[in-house]
């Protein structure tokens, strides 16, 4: 009989489901909606439906009875961490070796295959994860928009506003980033941009959003948002450093991968490489696969396996 692995990326938007073989080919995918939060009695409903919508899709593309099932290992990477989620897991899934751990290291897992590195994740906030070769692993930041989360989408959207706010009440630099704003928001001042960003209106992944804003200003020659993308570079690649610094040796090599939407733009994705591989040995790339097939990987890594993952479909990183 086919013995079968599940790897999960439970986050805070999408729950997606891989199925994979013994050796390595996946099956199966699907997806489900979010399951990040369950301390309330709603939330518990909403992870346990996120992990069956998602679970039962790829069983359907697998053709599979997903009431047939048991798998030998999964691994459930969880935004918002794993610690309320283990025994809600294990009440539902038929499964004999459960691993549930934090989305960091599925992504770093998936970002380089399985293999050590590290992964600076720059999205609406912004976390560095790394693993050595023995296993060791260390973080840094993560700590959320109010006390971190330097060089994330919605810090930079921040101190777009903040270089805005300082042009209209005259002690700042002329900068194209005030129209934009104004433009985006269909605001008639700054200041007005910052009360609607402290509404209902304005969560904060659509003002992560806005940080599209800087690279537009960035692109036409505004200096003040190229110094913000510049700046939020620096910041991703010390984050990198002080992963670095902790599990690897000064000139030993180590993989860096990228993950998040913050890379899409060229003048920060092209500064951060630039300041990373500045330190001997990192070699920086865009990310191998995704963060469930990171799960994947683990769930495979838990039962002792280290294939090589094929048909693996792809879903945005």
């Amino acid at each position: 009989m086919t013995k079968l692995f599940l790897g999960v990326d439970g986050g805070q938007s999408t729950t997606t489901a891989l199925i994979g073989d013994e050796t390595g080919r996946i099956l199966g995918a699907g997806q489900g909606g979010p399951c990040n939060h369950v301390g309330a009695a709603e939330g518990r409903a909403k992870l346990t439906r996120a992990v069956q919508e998602s679970v039962t899709r790829a069983c359907a593309q697998a053709n599979l009875d997903p009431a047939q099932i048991h798998y030998e290992a999964a691994c459930f990477g969880m935004s918002g961490g794993p610690e309320d989620k283990e025994a809600i897991l294990t009440e539902i899934l038929p499964v004999t070796q459960l691993i549930v751990t934090h989305d960091g290291l599925i992504a770093l897992s998936g970002a380089t295959a399985g293999e050590p590195g590290i992964v600076t994740i720059a999205g609406t906030g912004c976390i560095a994860f790394g693993r050595n070769a023995a296993g060791r692993a260390a973080r840094a930041s993560g700590w959320g928009y109010i006390f971190g989360d330097e060089g994330g989408g919605f810090d930079i959207t921040r101190q777009a506003l903040r270089a805005a706010l300082r042009y209209e009440e005259g002690w700042g630099p002329a900068t194209l980033l005030h129209d934009l704003l104004l433009q985006a928001t269909g605001s008639n001042d700054a200041n007005q941009v910052l009360h609607r960003f402290y509404t209902d209106e304005y969560p904060r992944p659509r003002i992560a959003s806005l940080s599209r804003l800087a690279d537009e200003a960035a692109i036409a020659g505004d200096p003040v948002a190229t110094g913000i993308l510049h700046n939020a570079a620096q910041q991703l690649a010390s984050l990198t450093a002080a992963i670095r610094q902790q599990l690897w040796k000064a000139g030993e090599p180590a993989q860096v991968a990228y993950v998040g939407g913050v890379y899409r733009s060229q003048i920060l994705l092209e500064r951060f490489r630039l300041l990373v591989e500045m330190e001997s040995g990192n070699r920086c790339q865009p990310p191998v696969y995704g963060p469930a097939a990171g799960a994947l990987i683990e769930a495979y890594r838990a039962a002792g396996l280290h294939p090589t993952l094929s048909h693996v479909p792809e879903f945005k990183v």
